[in-house]
């Protein structure tokens, strides 16, 4: 009994201890989706700004640019993910990674090659796990990214997207990420970067209609000049999105695990206590036995 009692005890302790950690991490995610929430609504403004003058551009100009122009024939996708650099999120980077191996899956049906392109260490040790290929990967800072790293995925990106099929370009790029639509609720996202397929990340009001513009210089410098902006926006706002869901999904991983790990202390502490009761009832029962015993002889 003295051994059972023991291991309870270590079991307690040592849950114990991990209800603390538990307990930190939540309140550290929750001290921080605050901040990451309020990036996700200041980054709004400038994406809508920039969508709607290359929206502009793109519908009121009779153009064949190659990033707006539909190809004949697509016959390899660029696939950017993005998922997470450390665990205890519960399934957030797994959903991310099941959502994006379905696009791929898809795309292969369609006869397409894809090439993959990582953001995180939880989709880097996922490919590396199963020997599959990737052609570049970012890590550190997923939950608070740096405009930096955006604009280094789009350079990469757009270089691919640049090149021609023969020298290993592609035709159009993905990009798939975990939308923060509330605390509760994180929806994983395919969206389409290139060609061009204009989204904006809030609707517009009805009294909010398409400037007119004219255009100095030609419409294609134009384009030139704005799509690879529009293209790191759209890339860092899907990271900022990526980031307040990481923080909400380990907010509420930490909840559930600390309040997991209280139960098991109230079960150990009840299955310590009656071993104890059944120890103290064993001694009883044997010195009565032995004055029992003692009187009979």
């Amino acid at each position: 009994m003295g051994a059972q009692i023991r291991v309870y005890r270590q079991k307690i302790s040592s849950t114990t201890s991990m209800r603390k950690i538990f307990k930190a991490m939540e309140l550290i995610a929750t001290s921080r989706i605050g901040k990451a929430r309020a990036r996700v609504a200041a980054s709004l403004p400038y994406a809508n700004a920039i969508t709607r003058a290359v929206s502009a551009v793109a519908s009121q100009s009779e153009i064949d640019h190659p990033l707006v122009t539909e190809p004949e024939q697509i016959r390899r996708a660029a696939v950017l993910v993005i998922t997470s650099d450390r665990g205890l999120a519960g399934s957030y980077s797994a959903t991310v990674l099941k959502q994006a191996e379905g696009l791929v899956e898809l795309l292969h049906e369609e006869g397409k090659e894809v090439k993959m392109y990582l953001m995180g260490r939880k989709a880097q040790a996922y490919f590396d796990f199963r020997n599959r290929p990737y052609e570049r990967v970012w890590t550190g800072n997923t939950d608070a990214p740096q405009f930096e790293t955006a604009r280094e995925v789009g350079e990469a990106l757009l270089a691919d997207f640049a090149e021609v099929y023969e020298e290993g370009g592609v035709d159009e790029i993905h990009v798939v990420y975990t939308r923060f639509k509330s605390m509760v609720t994180q929806e994983p996202t395919v969206i389409r970067l290139l060609p061009l397929e204009v989204v904006e990340e809030q609707a517009a009001s009805e009294s909010e209609l398409l400037p007119l513009y004219e255009f100095e210089p030609e419409t294609e410098q134009v384009l030139d000049a704005l799509l690879p902006r529009y293209i790191e926006s759209r890339i860092f706002a899907a990271m900022l999105q990526a980031a307040a869901s990481e923080l909400a999904a380990r907010q509420r991983a930490m909840k559930s695990a600390g309040d997991n790990a209280t139960e098991l202390i109230k079960k150990y502490t009840r299955l310590r206590n009656t071993a104890r009761q059944a120890e103290i009832t064993q001694e009883l029962s044997e010195i009565v036995a032995g004055a029992d015993a003692l009187n009979a002889s």
